[in-house]
């Protein structure tokens, strides 16, 4: 149902998009014209401060900059040579090892940092230059790395799922514990399609052989940057600490390897990273006081009900609206950037799913990937101009080369949706 304050709301928020306006300035522009509109109390300047900072006071987001922080350290602390190399040992040998290696090292690499931008930055200065220098296509090495990175934000931690867990009131533990079967799917994925992809390029991988002593350096060179995700994903498990805590842990261990183990890290590098970590985790931190306010302005103008009314016929078929959900998502995603996707949607889908019982951290799950598919979805994809910027390509080349794996990825949104086993039932595995 279509009302005035829903008119107010989203006209200002496009007027503001369109005009060059960041999200988060776009978000509290049509707050308050919305705030205006509907005049009262919701005009009180005191309001919007009080919600402004009610969006980013919690611990749980606190997480949200440790894990960010980990990324940039470990980066400057000679994790993502160890990590190629690693996966270079064991894949690398077979036709069209090189990609195998890319796919390896996203997956491994995702343990880590949890976004997908940091990722494909990290890996593609890297690995797109050894792919070329192996006779690989410059286009199909960046369009390979641009999708394969699409699990970072799936794989624990995840950016995306924290910012998801503060605004649902879920448990961050069971959303990380959640997204390690579908980082697992999407790895598998990109694998398959990577082999017939791969076919016809006749290019040969001459290595030297694998040996015992090879496997035990690579092993114990990386067995440090590897036990990292380990000590995560068991401290969470095992509630020794929380969401929160595994992020403080994380930078610190990070700080000990990058200093005391492989000594790659100077504090000039420390200096750097902390600095990178403060400008992305303002960004999103910015976001979500903006979208805060947004949400309560929502709330007040009835508008989540009103789209709860209008969709209410769908609450006795939850599956046929988890799916309608997606699709919208999905479609948000091609202009509409993760985050602020999710801050926007989660207050205006929250009673959708409450009123249908649909579990809210299996929905996370699915509503994350949902997400991530736009990070390579024009015009806005923004791991796609990172990767044409990594590997010196131009977008109307790259975008032919990721199609072969963003349909495999959407195929995989559904299959979730329709089977949501695939995500509960491993799930109650890892849960015990």
């Amino acid at each position: 149902m279509i009302t005035f304050y829903s008119i107010v709301f989203l006209g200002s928020l496009i007027v503001g998009i369109m005009f060059g306006l960041p999200i988060a300035h776009s978000l509290l522009f049509s707050a308050v014209s919305t705030s205006l509109a509907i005049g009262g109390s919701a005009t009180n300047p005191q309001t919007v401060a009080a919600q402004l900072m009610r969006g980013t006071d919690s611990v749980t987001m606190m997480a949200l900059p440790f894990f960010i922080l980990v990324g940039e350290l470990m980066n400057r602390g000679g994790l993502t040579k160890r990590i190629i190399d690693f996966s270079n040992l064991f894949v690398g040998r077979v036709k069209g090892g090189l990609g195998y290696v890319t796919i390896l090292a996203c997956l491994m690499f995702a343990s880590l940092v949890g976004s997908a931008v940091a990722s494909t930055a990290a890996l593609g200065a890297i690995l797109i230059p050894m792919m070329v220098d192996s006779g690989y296509n410059k286009e199909k090495a960046a369009g390979l790395l641009a999708s394969a990175n699409l699990v970072a934000p799936i794989m624990p931690p995840s950016v995306p799922m924290i910012v998801y867990g503060v605004t649902a009131g879920v448990s961050i533990k069971s959303l990380f514990l959640g997204g390690i079967a579908p980082a697992v799917y999407l790895t598998l994925i990109m694998s398959i399609t990577w082999f017939f992809v791969s076919r016809k390029d006749g290019i040969k991988t001459e290595m030297p052989p694998l040996t015992l002593k090879a496997v035990l350096h690579s092993f114990l060179d990386g067995m440090s940057a590897l036990l990292l995700p380990v000590i995560i994903l068991v401290g969470l498990r095992s509630g020794v600490f929380t969401a929160t805590e595994a992020g403080v842990v994380a930078v610190v261990y990070a700080l000990v390897i990058g200093l005391f183990v492989y000594r790659e890290m100077t504090m000039q590098d420390i200096f750097k990273a902390f600095i990178a970590a403060a400008k992305m985790s303002a960004v999103v931190m910015f976001l979500a006081a903006a979208a805060q306010v947004a949400a309560y302005t929502l709330t007040i103008s009835r508008i989540p009900q009103l789209v709860t009314e209008s969709l209410h016929p769908l609450i006795a078929h939850p599956m046929l609206l988890n799916f309608i959900l997606q699709v919208i998502i999905i479609l948000m995603g091609t202009c509409v950037d993760v985050t602020p996707t999710i801050l926007i949607m989660t207050p205006i889908m929250l009673p959708l799913l409450k009123a249908a019982h649909i579990d809210l951290v299996y929905f996370g799950v699915v509503f994350t990937l949902a997400n991530v598919l736009g990070l390579t979805s024009p015009p806005v994809g923004p791991v796609l101009n990172v990767a044409c910027a990594t590997g010196n390509v131009k977008m109307d080349k790259l975008i032919p080369k990721v199609l072969p794996y963003y349909i495999p990825q959407v195929i995989l949104v559904f299959l979730l949706i329709f089977i949501p086993q695939l995500i509960t039932v491993p799930l109650g595995w890892i849960n015990g």
